[in-house]
């Protein structure tokens, strides 16, 4: 079972371009436009993109779709006989299934070049750009001169830094120290919101499974898989519930996502403890996401 089945997530982020239009949007456009082959292609590449990362945020740059989180993932240009998925930092991510044979010979890019009739392998696709998003997340070489990322102090020597929109850097790892990490730079008062949903997932599930994966803390049952994680936005921060459309209630926030749904804090919100103990409930008792 996988938390996103191709659709775009809606509450997801999606750069405003000069015209109005979101990137998605425009996006849509462009399958709609070049419909055939070409657009079923690009439709379903997207899909798989945003399976494989639910954080995933599309902008519309140089006339292109464009995926980025943490930094371009990669772009969806199309042509005459070809679509192609250039892959911005393709040279440092491992390709065990050899998708990519396109723009090889550079020590940056790698592309994968779709023509009509073929059909890209869904799982090791997704597995790519899973990878290029861990490349991302990976703290960048300085150049001589450059100026270094600021950081903050998760706690007394420790530091991380933060990503777009306060969210903290913690490394990929299991158990609850990186999650306590995590939380603990989380920026002002999604700190305390943090503190809450850990404890009260504590609290009501037992022999919880913790993790920090893709910059979020992620909440499961072992062999079950992930039923829960938060990331931090820059005005809220947004639980995902990887079944959500399966609880009572539904939680309100909507998504294109075969299972997906989701709750934003804003500041000021009002938490209800007793509806979110119930979700989890419901949430920890069904079959979860494997990634």
């Amino acid at each position: 079972m996988e938390p996103i089945e191709g659709a775009v997530v809606a509450g997801m982020k999606s750069r405003e371009p000069e015209t109005g239009k979101s990137a998605s949007q425009l996006i849509d456009q462009r399958i709609r436009d070049l419909a055939g082959w070409r657009g079923e292609i690009l439709a379903r590449m997207r899909a798989l993109i945003l399976d494989a990362d639910p954080e995933m945020t599309e902008e519309w740059k140089w006339g292109t779709p464009v995926w980025s989180h943490h930094g371009i993932v990669c772009t969806g240009e199309s042509y005459t006989k070809v679509v192609k998925l250039t892959f911005a930092r393709g040279a440092r991510i491992p390709d065990p299934s050899r998708l990519f044979n396109s723009s090889l010979e550079g020590n940056t890019r790698r592309a994968i070049d779709i023509h009509e009739g073929e059909k890209v392998d869904a799982r090791a696709f997704k597995a790519l750009v899973k990878a290029a998003v861990a490349q991302n997340g990976m703290p960048a070489m300085a150049k001589p001169g450059a100026r270094e990322a600021k950081p903050i102090k998760a706690r007394k020597g420790e530091k991380v830094v933060r990503l777009s929109g306060g969210n903290p850097r913690i490394a990929k790892a299991d158990g609850d120290a990186p999650v306590q990490a995590y939380i603990a730079a989380m920026p002002g008062w999604k700190r305390e919101i943090g503190k809450r949903l850990d404890a009260l997932i504590v609290r009501n599930v037992r022999n919880v499974r913790k993790a920090v994966k893709w910059n979020s803390p992620f909440y499961g049952i072992e062999g079950q898989g992930w039923f829960l994680s938060f990331h931090v936005f820059t005005h809220y921060v947004k639980v995902a519930f990887f079944r959500g459309t399966s609880l009572r209630p539904v939680p309100p926030g909507a998504s294109k996502s075969k299972d997906t749904r989701y709750l934003d804090i804003h500041e000021g919100d009002s938490l209800d403890e007793a509806q979110m103990e119930t979700w989890v409930r419901q949430a920890a008792a069904l079959p979860g996401w494997v990634p």
